[in-house]
């Protein structure tokens, strides 16, 4: 297992996601103050793929610069609120996530189910 390159790979992803809400962010601005500008933006990121940020900045940057510099500066400003206690919440949302998903198979593996004290024979109080 290599963890230099998962944790570059989740670098990756979670830059990717915070351009995402940085858009996200932007457009409900723009919807606010510039309608056409949102329209467009809107526009923009249905024909351009966000799921790489990386890629759909470059082409924002050649489409239109200041908005592109715009969910930029967006981006590096959720980056710098949120990393600081990301780490502890990844770690658990986890480990409750894997302890319930522990849980559901035990319960499954075991068939937990509420059982009849009557149906059983051993339990027959008949007097013979």
């Amino acid at each position: 297992m290599n963890l230099k390159q998962v944790a570059k790979d989740t670098a990756k992803v979670l830059s990717s996601y915070l351009t995402y809400q940085a858009v996200r962010i932007v457009l409900a601005q723009l919807s606010e103050t510039n309608p056409p500008l949102a329209y467009w933006l809107n526009d923009f990121s249905d024909k351009e793929s966000i799921q790489d940020g990386e890629a759909y900045l470059e082409k924002l940057l050649k489409e239109k610069q200041d908005l592109a510099f715009r969910v930029m500066t967006v981006r590096e400003h959720l980056a710098e609120e949120v990393t600081d206690f990301l780490p502890e919440m990844v770690r658990a949302s986890i480990q409750e996530a894997n302890m319930e998903h522990r849980r559901q198979q035990l319960e499954r593996l075991t068939q937990l189910t509420a059982i009849d004290p009557g149906s059983h024979p051993e339990n027959s109080t008949d007097a013979d």
